[in-house]
């Protein structure tokens, strides 16, 4: 009865739809790590919104032979940490194209120099733009304090594709938080990460707002993740119910339809 399923047509059929579930499963499985990674980051982020600040070296080690330290690890990423030295104002940063409460403006960051002669960037916060002027026009940024300041907040990595940095009015000018590419304006080495302030003394510029961490959507991921591996389920039951349905027809237990019997209908009325 199944035998035709040997023919050449439908072992054609049979690779396809065993290739097409093989490649949702493996859809589906990279959509699980992916939720993985992403539950893995908001756990960090939520862990570090408690945890007492640990020593900045523990989580972004000093350079050592180059302008930037190695990156923070993962496991490090989004902790708290605490580090006392003083600003450089001279080399301030402002990150154009950063929206809060979906208004465009810009983030600070202000080396801080420690002991040892390098430096960390901290994000000192946000600021909105010049009313009714463009989005590059610089806002006017509160003064960093002078003198020893010690500062806390979260451990965040360099990011990437920042394009250039240039110098305008006595501040740099970034698109991105790129380390690397800031450190090459810089006279100092600073670590691999920065720090995103969240508490600081003295204390900070009431007119700075705090840059939101937000969580990862990992739940869109876990959806995606049942999606495919449904998908798969589909292709190979579609498959079978195919087969089963060719099997019948070729035993002649299915027909396309039964013939009308016209005799049996009632005659239409005829007009008068």
């Amino acid at each position: 009865m199944y035998r035709f399923l040997l023919t050449p047509r439908w072992l054609g059929y049979l690779a396809l739809t065993l290739v097409a579930a093989t490649v949702m499963v493996f859809l589906g499985n990279w959509q699980l790590d992916r939720y993985r990674g992403r539950t893995a980051v908001n756990e960090r982020i939520d862990a570090g919104a408690t945890m007492t600040p640990a020593p900045l070296r523990d989580a972004l080690p000093a350079p050592s032979g180059g302008d930037v330290g190695p990156a923070p690890s993962e496991e490090l990423t989004w902790s708290r940490v605490t580090a006392t030295g003083r600003y450089d104002s001279t080399n301030t940063v402002l990150v154009r194209g950063r929206t809060v409460d979906r208004t465009v403006g810009f983030e600070v960051l202000t080396p801080l120099v420690l002991a040892d002669g390098t430096a960390v960037l901290v994000d000192r916060g946000w600021i909105p733009p010049v009313p009714g002027a463009g989005a590059t026009v610089q806002p006017q940024v509160p003064a960093a304090p002078t003198g020893e300041v010690t500062v806390t907040g979260r451990v965040v990595g360099s990011e990437s594709g920042g394009g250039a940095v240039s110098r305008r009015d006595g501040k740099l000018e970034a698109r991105r938080i790129d380390i690397p590419r800031l450190a090459q304006q810089l006279p100092y080495p600073v670590t691999g990460g920065y720090v995103l302030l969240d508490g600081q003394t003295p204390a900070a510029d009431p007119a700075f707002q705090a840059v939101q961490i937000g969580h990862t959507n990992n739940w869109q991921n876990f959806g995606y993740v049942w999606q495919w591996w449904i998908f798969a389920v589909m292709s190979l039951f579609g498959y079978g119910w195919v087969a089963r349905r060719e099997a019948r027809r070729r035993a002649g237990l299915d027909s396309p339809g039964e013939p009308v019997d016209r005799a049996a209908e009632p005659a239409a009325p005829t007009s008068a």
